[in-house]
């Protein structure tokens, strides 16, 4: 049996209910703010996936003792022991994973020094990881480049300063959050990524000590403080994963219910939803996402930063436009690249022409960079079963919607890629009704 290959029979309707449980763009970060209390921390609503997974081997070679709690999805994190990791043991458990970047400014606030790897993740476009460094440095930081990766040293310790980011990125504002908060004075980040997940993140640091400020204005300030504790909370829910089965049901004509998933982050999700076709119901546990039969709409969408829609449920969408009668046209703003896995749906049918152009209002970083980045679909068009290459975490999961939706059997290769964000899928699947098997 090859666990990193799937073999997916198309054409049955996805029937049942799935758990969604905490986000993993909030889990793995707040895994990492551990790090800063001098007391245990707990965190509630963890998922089984490969970045949780990635996180805890770190957190424990720095020495910081990690271990289940008292119910399913708890994890206890105790960081009074924090010591020096050995680089190579650093190296071999980054692996793929973007997250050891994050360490920086709590090891360098614990040891006063720390090492980052050569990083990885999905290949959907630049996401440059000079903004982390360019922040660390402005806080005080001092960055080696070596050979096998950047050592950080902050001989002076590490003061607030005043950042304005060129783009509201996620990941540099989390760096700036985990960095501030033990830097002496104030911090005022400009521009700042200001997604649910960054919320939840800044109320996890509040609950530790930390005093931070959010103004409409995407400026987040930051009083740095002596020391913080840990801290006890509950990871709001993965929007993005719920959104992903929502447009399963959509392209499979099925009915899904997400326990644990959220209206409040999902609203432009819904939206865009209900204009295509498909219907929803929200409930105090979850939201159920179904196909009510008839054709579906073609759309404009538009991809942007939080509170717009988020670039993460642009791919699965796709998947059900594909099924939308006349033409929808997509404008991806956040990630030039993201628009390659449509290569893959064309073999399978589907009629997808790129563009360089921006094919809507939003301001946009590729307009003038040559990069294909428009889509327009014309729909609804049969998608057959292909053998498919996974190309990144999103648009795996994008392959696998497609396959379920197709004619005849489809076989899915690498995709362990998408345990990195997708908690236990197949058996999910599984319980859907999907006709699934490892070959």
């Amino acid at each position: 049996m090859n666990d990193d290959v799937l073999l997916v029979h198309g054409g049955t309707p996805l029937e049942g209910e799935i758990r969604i449980r905490g986000a993993k763009n909030l889990v793995p970060k707040a895994m990492v703010a551990a790090l800063l209390g001098e007391t245990p921390s707990r965190l509630r609503n963890v998922p089984e996936i490969r970045d949780v997974r990635v996180v805890r081997g770190l957190l424990q070679l720095h020495g910081v003792t990690v271990r289940g709690g008292g119910e399913e999805g708890e994890l206890v994190l105790d960081p009074s022991r924090v010591e020096r990791a050995n680089v190579a043991d650093i190296d071999a458990h980054a692996g793929s994973s973007r997250i050891p970047i994050l360490f920086c400014g709590p090891l360098l606030h614990r040891l006063g020094h720390a090492f980052i790897p050569g990083l990885g993740g999905c290949d959907i476009g630049g996401r440059p990881v000079d903004f982390h460094f360019d922040v660390l440095r402005q806080f005080g930081a001092v960055i080696e480049k070596r050979d096998d990766g950047q050592y950080l040293e902050a001989p002076r310790g590490l003061r607030g300063c005043r950042i304005k980011l060129p783009y509201p990125s996620v990941g540099s504002t989390e760096q700036v959050l985990l960095t501030a908060v033990l830097a002496e004075g104030l911090t005022e980040l400009s521009n700042a990524a200001v997604e649910p997940e960054i919320e939840d993140l800044i109320c996890v640091l509040q609950k530790m000590g930390a005093i931070i400020s959010m103004d409409t204005d995407r400026t987040i300030r930051i009083t740095g403080v002596d020391r913080l504790t840990g801290y006890t909370h509950s990871a709001l829910p993965d929007r993005l994963e719920a959104a992903s089965w929502a447009s399963a049901a959509l392209a499979t004509k099925g009915s899904v219910y997400a326990r644990g998933a959220s209206q409040r982050e999902m609203m432009t999700f819904l939206n865009v939803f209900r204009k295509v076709g498909g219907a929803f119901e929200v409930d105090d546990a979850g939201i159920r996402f179904w196909h009510p039969g008839g054709p579906l709409n073609a759309i404009a969408l538009e991809t942007d930063v939080h509170p717009g829609f988020q670039t993460d449920w642009q791919q699965p969408l796709v998947v059900a436009l594909t099924q939308a009668s006349g033409l929808s046209i997509v404008h991806e703003t956040v990630y030039e690249s993201r628009l390659g896995f449509t290569e893959a749906l064309n073999q399978m049918g589907a009629r997808i022409q790129l563009y360089r152009e921006c094919l809507g209002g939003t301001p946009c970083r590729f307009g003038q960079r040559n990069f294909l980045h428009s889509a327009v679909v014309s729909g609804p068009t049969t998608l057959q079963g292909a053998d498919l290459v996974i190309p990144d975490l999103r648009g795996g999961f994008s392959y696998l919607i497609a396959a379920l939706a197709a004619q005849g059997t489809s076989r899915v290769h690498g995709i362990d890629l998408i345990n990195r964000g997708y908690e236990n899928f197949v058996r999910k699947l599984d319980d859907l009704g999907a006709k699934v098997e490892h070959p």
